[in-house]
């Protein structure tokens, strides 16, 4: 049997920990805008998430990973599956760095601000065009290596982060009046 490309053997653990990094942290964005919180608020929030979920992503992929070798390492005909088994620390590693590298693309308008000011609707609006295109490279790229047209995919991940993202605005638009 070939050996598979590590882009091909950990495509899984970068396009969900990347996409879910960035509609996370995204989705704290747009949810704190629609409450109009201020920027330190949205900040604390997405860094919380940053970190917190990176790090409850990666464990959960870790102990996922290692309970699927586990279970096909006592299946009786465990020597088909052995190519197909992944290490549980690098599948964990790559979720945790997506999520993170990706899912600070939100932010980053945000902590741009504190360097170099700019206006409030400039901060939104880079986030939301910054995240918009971390969401098309992702997309874009599992076409690629899924062999599948890229193009079609960017617009796949884009439109579900844009449901997302919508329903976090809506959200804290409802809810903007409890804290007020």
């Amino acid at each position: 049997m070939k050996k598979e490309g590590i882009e091909k053997r950990y495509l899984s653990e970068f396009v969900y920990g990347g996409i879910d990094g960035s509609i996370t942290t995204f989705a704290i964005v747009a949810g704190s805008l629609g409450a109009s919180l201020s920027s330190a608020i949205i900040l604390i929030l997405g860094f919380a998430n940053l970190f917190a979920d990176g790090f409850s992503m990666a464990v959960s992929n870790y102990l996922s990973v290692k309970s699927n070798n586990e279970l096909h390492k006592n299946h009786k005909h465990a020597k088909m599956f052995k190519s197909e088994l992944k290490d549980p620390l690098k599948t964990s590693l790559a979720t945790l760095i997506s999520f993170m590298v990706i899912g600070f693309i939100p932010l980053f308008s945000f902590v741009l601000y504190f360097f170099i000011p700019i206006s409030e609707s400039l901060k939104i609006t880079l986030s939301i065009i910054l995240t918009a295109i971390a969401f098309l490279v992702v997309g874009g790229i599992k076409g690629l290596i899924v062999k599948k047209h890229p193009i079609k995919s960017a617009i796949q991940t884009l439109s579900i982060a844009g449901v997302a993202a919508f329903i976090a605005y809506m959200v804290g638009y409802l809810l903007r009046g409890i804290l007020g």
